[in-house]
């Protein structure tokens, strides 16, 4: 399958060079979508300066001298040098046709050069409940490495937990105070927060819990085995909290993907040595600094990157530091991506300037932050609960599944489902608004958590794409056919494929469905390349609102001739493949029947 766009754009750049030479060869083609055709040639503005010529002039002579009549209308020149593309329906279904005899990967190549990526995200605290904000990093981080893989790249998840520090000398203690096999323990699976407040509350009225918790920390610092053991124990206790977060919202991370703090705690006093042996790292005001050029605070003073503080210990910049010395040379990682809040931005361009500057991220490996903005209340403020506090991320989940059983009781779905089958649906739809809301959503930017827009079926949400899908089945299942669950190239799929292998353009609806389509492999390559979700959501949408309307106005099962109505079976199927695969992408579960 054929990407217009690029086909076009290896056309129009043939024509330049046959024009205007090799020498001009490095101009964009500078395709884009048109409003007055399908595509639009914009070259010849920028390659009128260059020549001297006017630019009208400049596409006339491209347009003659165009190879495009076995996919296009005769190219046309309009305004100040555009030139219009209007691509022919049995190109279009020709190509239709063949994304749809591609199941599982619709036309898409895998990279030609395939990189190793290391995508950072979920990254909560061991003993902490997660919250609303750990949700965002949580799917978009998902959604980014289920895509990259899609398109062929070798991905690294890393779970950057917070599982070292200063809180695990009192988590430590009050954990031996309660015994591991005890209730007050077991809070550290079903509500991490119960524990880790008690143990504050004893730290903070306690003196003698307070000693002890400090000694403790000393001791972990300082290796020793049994405190060592038993923050492992620790550890491995939060990580069943962590599973269950994780299948609930259907995320790929597994324990082999947590590299936390504590991983890299080898590593610091080696790049704490090595910053300071080549004079990046210098003593300031009793801490050990980093002045990357560039970065000044007040009165244009030069700011401080601390990499080891005054009393001695490390931080937040020496263990990223050590991450980034290990993700190039043990991952080889060639590409690096922190799913992590926009409030990390200045953090991170900081620590990657240093660890530029020591050498440790060499030309051509990229290390990038895809900054994660703020939930939001109605209020406008960062969403809080009624009593003021940060919403956990578990009570948003299951609210959701709750108001998706509302909607369903409503719509008196229990008479279609079993209950068995009513509660998967209502989870499925609960924890698919939750998600879709927040990747719909452009990841830099902050959003309003809002309940009725997101469980909405209208619009460009979750419910109205996963509905999308169960109707397209249902096509399926009144015209007596396999189901076609596309998802992955499923069986049911492969056989309707072999059934209805042949997309026909016939009417303008399902002209502009077909060439929505075919834009699939284009959108994941460069939701690859920018990281940001938000765009294979609104392709998507797109996609579900033009088979709307080829479904109201293009029959589909009384189509005739027969050939009419397979033609537009197949047109269906195909639409399935592109609305399942996206969603599968990015991590939002489908329900078979809605």
């Amino acid at each position: 399958m054929a990407d217009p766009q690029q086909v076009l754009a290896r056309r129009v750049h043939d024509a330049i060079v046959a024009s205007f030479g090799p020498d001009f060869g490095d101009a964009d083609p500078l395709i884009r979508p048109s409003s007055f055709a399908d595509f639009q040639a914009n070259v010849a503005l920028p390659l009128g300066k260059r020549l001297g010529r006017p630019p009208r002039e400049v596409a006339a002579e491209l347009a003659a001298r165009l190879d495009v009549a076995d996919m296009c209308a005769e190219p046309e020149v309009s305004g100040p040098g555009f030139i219009n593309f209007r691509l022919r329906d049995d190109w279009i279904a020709a190509q239709a046709s063949q994304m749809l005899g591609d199941p599982g990967r619709l036309g898409l190549a895998p990279v030609a050069i395939p990189q190793t990526v290391v995508v950072e995200y979920s990254s909560p605290n061991v003993a902490k409940e997660m919250h609303v904000g750990h949700l965002r990093t949580t799917i978009v981080g998902d959604a980014i490495a289920h895509v990259l893989e899609f398109a062929g790249h070798r991905v690294i998840r890393d779970n950057h937990v917070g599982d070292w520090g200063t809180p695990f000398g009192m988590l430590i203690e009050e954990l031996l105070d309660v015994g591991e096999d005890s209730p007050e323990a077991a809070l550290l699976t079903t509500d991490p927060n119960a524990f880790y407040q008690a143990a504050r509350r004893k730290f903070d009225n306690d003196p003698e819990f307070t000693e002890r918790a400090r000694s403790r920390l000393v001791l972990l610092q300082a290796g020793d085995p049994d405190t060592l053991a038993i923050w492992q124990r620790l550890v491995d206790i939060s990580r069943g909290y962590l599973h269950q977060v994780y299948a609930r919202l259907q995320v790929s991370l597994t324990d082999d993907d947590i590299r936390g703090e504590s991983f890299y705690n080898d590593l610091l006093a080696d790049t704490v040595a090595e910053l300071e042996e080549r004079g990046i790292a210098v003593m300031s005001e009793g801490a050990l600094c980093a002045f990357p050029p560039g970065f000044t605070g007040r009165e244009g003073r030069p700011l401080p990157l601390i990499i080891r503080k005054s009393d001695g210990g490390y931080n937040y910049a020496t263990t990223d530091l050590a991450a980034v010395r290990y993700r190039v040379d043990k991952l080889s990682a060639d590409r690096s991506i922190y799913v992590v809040g926009s409030e990390q931005a200045l953090h991170f361009q900081m620590v990657f300037a240093v660890a530029r500057e020591a050498g440790w991220i060499p030309a051509g490996v990229r290390f990038e932050h895809a900054q994660i903005g703020m939930v939001l209340g109605q209020d406008g403020n960062r969403l809080k609960t009624r009593e003021g506090e940060t919403p956990k991320l578990s009570d948003l989940l299951q609210e959701g599944v709750d108001r998706a059983r509302g909607i369903l009781d409503e719509v008196d779905a229990a008479s279609r489902f079993g209950p068995a089958e009513l509660d998967a649906v209502a989870e499925a739809v609960g924890i698919g608004a939750v998600k879709y809301a927040d990747l719909s959503t452009a990841r830099d930017s902050a959003y309003l958590f809002d309940w009725d827009r997101m469980i909405s079926f209208r619009g460009n949400t979750g419910p109205y794409l996963q509905y999308a899908t169960a109707r397209i089945r249902s096509i399926f299942r009144r015209a007596d056919a396999p189901d076609g669950d596309t998802a992955g190239g499923a069986a049911g799929h492969a056989e309707a494929a072999a059934r209805w292998s042949e997309v026909a353009i016939t009417a303008g609806p399902e002209r502009a469905l077909a060439l929505r389509l075919l834009d699939f492999g284009a959108m994941v390559t460069q939701l690859g390349e920018t990281a940001e979700p938000h765009r294979l959501c609104s392709y998507l949408f797109d996609v579900a609102s033009l088979f709307t309307t080829f479904y109201e106005e293009c029959p589909v099962l009384k189509a005739e001739p027969e050939s009419l109505r397979t033609s537009r079976l197949a047109l269906c199927a195909l639409t399935l493949d592109v609305l399942t695969t996206g969603l599968t992408l990015l991590g939002v579960p489908i329900p078979d029947r809605m």
